[in-house]
């Protein structure tokens, strides 16, 4: 695959993730899932990690997809905040929003993705995570009223964006696109491994 360009099936209705695959130079073609896909496989389990649960989740998209008849390079990831071992998903509401907010109010949490990347037909999912660490600063009620007047939480795991330069959201560690929601140097790592293992199946 060097020197060629990337081309990827994005299950996924993220405008945000579709941005960052563009911004990396690949050829897109969007195949979101159905709803219930989209929202995740099953509750996360009492004993399950959220890498695991991530991972499942992607790859729940993933086969959704796959199983449309769709081929090539299907590419899904889920996105999941954690701070103090409660995993934060996309808010439900505005009340829901505020509650998350409150949680990471001058605390620092992390960011979790989950990514599946199949080359369908010819091998098996691919799937792995990556981390980020973020800290964020106190937010007072009148941040707090504008910032969930504005709509900005919508659809953002944690009800906060990286993206959103109002919030007081430092990345202490790892990947700024993973918080974004597709962490492009992992991605580019499964490519590796994918295109290695055409490469020997061929």
């Amino acid at each position: 695959m060097a020197g060629k360009t990337r081309r990827i099936v994005l299950a996924s209705r993220s405008p945000r993730r579709r941005e960052l695959a563009l911004g990396a130079g690949w050829e897109v073609d969007l195949h979101p899932p159905a709803d219930d896909a989209e929202a995740g496989a099953a509750p996360r389990g009492r004993q399950e990690s959220l890498e695991a649960y991530v991972v499942r989740l992607a790859r729940a998209k993933a086969d959704a997809v796959g199983g449309m008849g769709v081929t090539g390079a299907i590419l899904a990831c889920d996105t999941l905040s954690e701070v103090d071992g409660a995993a934060l998903g996309q808010p439900a509401d505005r009340a829901d929003a505020r509650r998350m907010l409150e949680a990471l109010s001058g605390r620092r949490h992390r960011v979790v993705t989950g990514v599946c990347l199949w080359q369908r037909p010819e091998l098996e999912p691919l799937v792995a995570t990556d981390e980020s660490l973020l800290e964020m600063g106190p937010l007072d009620e009148a941040f707090l009223t504008w910032y969930l007047d504005s709509g900005l939480w919508r659809g953002k795991a944690g009800a906060c964006g990286f993206q959103d330069e109002r919030l007081p959201l430092e990345l202490v560690a790892g990947s700024a696109s993973n918080v974004v929601g597709m962490p492009l140097e992992l991605v580019e790592r499964l490519f590796a491994e994918r295109d290695r293992l055409m490469a020997t199946a061929g």
